[in-house]
């Protein structure tokens, strides 16, 4: 028995104007003209003998058919395009959106991003670096990197790699000190703590078997970034956090003391659905991002995986670090 179905593109063209609740926006999403979407609707509502949305002066807002109409279609076109993505065989040439938290993204992501555009240029990314939980099923993220010391809250959980700390300083507040012993440099300064970290100054402390205590004031900052450009503008010892810190020490606008860096239970993470892991752009962005990692490519999504909680699709960071790398 075949299917009895209105014109497919005018499901497209409604489920779009349903979302947004905007011929416009809708237009802009879908790339037609605004008046392509109401002739599209008017010709979905001859098909169904009904109306779908109340038009007046106010604006547009949907009657109680199209509202439960609109759930409908939305759930249809989603099995769809699901189905689609994760078709097996397809060719990557689809699209990608990446939620990273904002250090990770702008001192370790953008600057070899490239290399993953010009190697599959077929592929479109998105990088979002909004500080918040991430709903996979309605914000349409495929990804998100996440700071955490173990799995949380979605599906699939691939580690990425492994944070050390390394006190790090201006080159130029070190040689204003003139001063041989790092360590006793370092407890005279203003350490530079960051807030919403969960594991910070306390931890690398612990680590070398030293007292918390200074003689500095203390600076306190909400984010990674901006420990680490207080430290360059000579305001304090931040601590480094690798590998995120790499860029600011490999060009010199940081300079490591007190090392080696020691190892601590923060990891980055790849986090995704199981069934995102089927798509072929995310395979290859997630082998991609190992091999430039140096973590082993062949390393399962779902070795770390834990089951869905009562958010079940929610991407959250640790909530000691609220996501701020």
């Amino acid at each position: 028995m075949g299917f009895r179905l209105p014109p497919m593109n005018t499901l497209r063209l409604f489920e779009a104007a349903a979302r947004l609740g905007s011929f416009k926006q809708a237009a802009e999403e879908v790339h037609v003209t605004p008046s392509a979407i109401s002739h599209g609707l008017r010709t979905l509502e001859h098909w169904l003998g009904a109306e779908l949305f109340h038009r007046d002066t106010r604006g547009l807002t949907l009657t109680q058919a199209g509202q439960d109409y609109a759930v409908e279609v939305n759930r249809a076109l989603t099995i769809l395009a699901s189905a689609t993505e994760s078709f097996p065989g397809r060719k990557a040439t689809g699209s990608l959106s990446v939620s990273v938290a904002p250090t990770f993204a702008n001192r370790w992501l953008l600057p070899r991003l490239p290399k993953f555009t010009e190697r599959y240029p077929d592929i479109s990314i998105t990088i979002d670096t909004a500080r918040r939980h991430v709903d996979f099923l309605t914000e349409g993220f495929d990804l998100a990197i996440r700071m955490s010391s173990a799995p949380r809250s979605s599906e699939a959980w691939t580690e990425l790699v492994a944070e050390a700390f390394v006190p790090v300083c201006s080159p130029q507040l070190l040689r204003k000190a003139g001063c041989d012993d790092e360590i006793a440099f370092l407890q005279r300064m203003p350490l530079i703590h960051v807030t919403a970290a969960g594991e910070d100054w306390a931890a690398w402390f612990q680590a070398k078997g030293l007292p918390a205590t200074t003689g500095g004031r203390a600076i306190k900052v909400d984010t990674i970034q901006l420990a680490a450009e207080a430290a360059i503008q000579g305001l304090g010892v931040a601590v480094g956090r690798k590998p995120v810190m790499d860029g600011y020490i490999r060009d010199g606008d940081l300079t490591e003391i007190a090392g080696p860096p020691i190892p601590v239970t923060t990891r980055y993470w790849l986090v995704g659905t199981h069934k995102s892991f089927d798509r072929p752009e995310i395979k290859l962005f997630r082998t991609w991002i190992l091999q430039e990692l140096g973590a082993p490519s062949e390393r399962s999504p779902n070795a770390f995986a834990v089951a869905p909680s009562a958010q079940g699709t929610r991407a959250g960071p640790d909530l000691a670090t609220h996501g701020q790398a």
